[in-house]
């Protein structure tokens, strides 16, 4: 299972690795964040995923959240569409690691993962599922 696909070992110095949804980076990255729900498809990921839901067994929905939902198992991350329903789409952190620490230090960019490159992509984007789901990966994706 890749519940842990999202390159979270190269998100900074943070020690926390907890979650705390794409409307905290907002405060700070307003464009950043209007753009990421203009145009990005990540930020309706979840809706795919509530569409297939019944058809899919608790694993495979565990594989659907891992990429699907932002921090999914993880602290402060997606439990399910009714508890946590901010954290049901592949958010900012999805890409960009855990951002509490960041957050809480008001901006310190040690603390998570500015500059990404194309196998910070790979967690999810890899070729079995791009094989299975025709997809390619797209490093801007029109987020920003």
């Amino acid at each position: 299972m890749a519940i842990l696909a999202f390159g979270l070992t190269k998100t900074g110095r943070t020690t926390s690795g907890r979650f705390v949804g794409s409307a905290a980076c907002a405060e700070c990255h307003e464009q950043e964040f209007q753009n990421f729900k203009k145009f990005s498809k990540k930020a309706h990921s979840g809706e795919s995923v509530k569409i297939m839901a019944s058809d899919l067994t608790t694993e495979e929905l565990a594989e659907c959240y891992a990429c699907h939902m932002t921090g999914f198992g993880q602290p402060g991350g997606f439990v399910s569409f009714a508890k946590t329903p901010e954290m049901g789409e592949a958010g900012c952190e999805v890409c960009h690691g855990p951002g509490y620490d960041h957050v809480e230090s008001e901006g310190d960019t040690d603390l998570i993962k500015g500059d990404l490159d194309l196998e910070d992509c790979t967690g999810c984007h890899n070729p079995d599922r791009v094989e299975a789901f025709d997809f390619k990966p797209l490093l801007y994706g029109g987020a920003h």
